[in-house]
């Protein structure tokens, strides 16, 4: 099984893209995900290692490279959903720089956050009434529905630009044959949620548009309330063109390694065999150690169908 780890764990360590990369090896590991903090100046040490053919990148992380007009890295300087035309033109450019990168590198799949409704964010209360013991309480649960509610009056002006968008997109894809995949995010603010990526995805009904599940994402839904992880992963996995693999702590600390947390790995290893790009994203600081334990663990638990000694 291979598993790949994302560049967003040591991106902001080093000055080339070769010494990157080059720790990335000395892992063990043969493939990568570019994140979205790949700077320029570091894109020169990366096509040469990738040309030696010393290491493969599997998947980027829009946008990818940092693009100039984005003072700092982060996934969503411009989405797809976003009410701003200028912002959703912003989104499709540099959607389409990343794809163009991405077939340049030889990368199978493009990741990118789609946007968020246009609302109040009712997520951080959520989580912190679960970390006061309040979830079955009368007050969650009517913060709960105010926030499903709101999202879905959003939705309705907003989704029909992300179709859009989408749109616009999808004949680069066809002619790069790289694969834009749409990830579903921890807060339920964020679009699409799982029942409109199953939508979207039968409506554009196309090979280069598919979904991306990020496990720590889809364990914050459940541990709120709003989705079963298991469930949904095994009904998008036909559509899906890779994962995002770190742990949680409950209910929302995320970016952990297992078996740090509390994900129930063996429970998806029928379901994530097969021809699926495995990226490991743990959080920036996490000890070389504490990546290789985890990488044991997930080929323990994935491989075997048990989880490490003393796990």
């Amino acid at each position: 099984m291979i598993f790949s780890l994302t560049t967003r764990w040591n991106a902001n360590r080093h000055s080339t893209g070769e010494a990157m990369l080059e720790e990335i090896l000395n892992l063990g590991f043969s493939h990568v995900e570019l994140g979205y903090d790949l700077t320029p100046n570091l894109v020169p040490g990366v096509l040469a290692m990738v040309a030696s053919g010393n290491i493969r990148v599997d998947s980027l992380h829009a946008y990818c490279p940092l693009p100039p007009v984005v003072p700092f890295p982060h996934p969503e300087p411009f989405t797809l959903a976003s009410p701003d035309a200028a912002v959703r033109s912003s989104a499709v450019h540099h959607l389409q720089n990343t794809i163009r990168f991405a077939a340049e590198i030889g990368a199978r799949v493009v990741v990118t956050h789609a946007g968020n409704a246009d609302m109040k964010l009712f997520f951080p209360t959520l989580v912190d009434l679960v970390l006061a013991g309040k979830k079955e309480d009368t007050e969650y649960e009517d913060l709960r529905v105010k926030t499903i509610i709101a999202r879905e009056k959003a939705a309705a002006r907003q989704l029909p630009l992300l179709y859009a968008g989408l749109e616009k997109i999808l004949p680069l894809l066809a002619e790069t044959r790289v694969i834009l995949a749409l990830e579903i995010l921890p807060t339920w603010e964020a679009f699409p949620s799982e029942m409109e990526m199953e939508k979207l995805l039968t409506h554009f009904d196309s090979p280069w548009l598919q979904c991306w599940h990020d496990f720590g994402h889809g364990q914050i839904r459940e541990n709120l309330g709003f989705t079963n992880h298991l469930r949904w992963f095994k009904r998008l996995r036909p559509r899906m063109a890779g994962v995002h693999i770190h742990d949680v702590i409950y209910p929302h600390q995320d970016h952990v390694m297992p078996p740090d947390g509390s994900i129930d790995f063996p429970l998806f290893r029928e379901a994530v065999q097969g021809d699926i790009v495995r990226v490991l994203e743990p959080s920036q600081n996490l000890p070389a150690e504490d990546l290789t334990r985890g990488l044991q663990t997930l080929r323990e638990a994935w491989e075997t169908g048990k989880l490490s000694e003393g796990s």
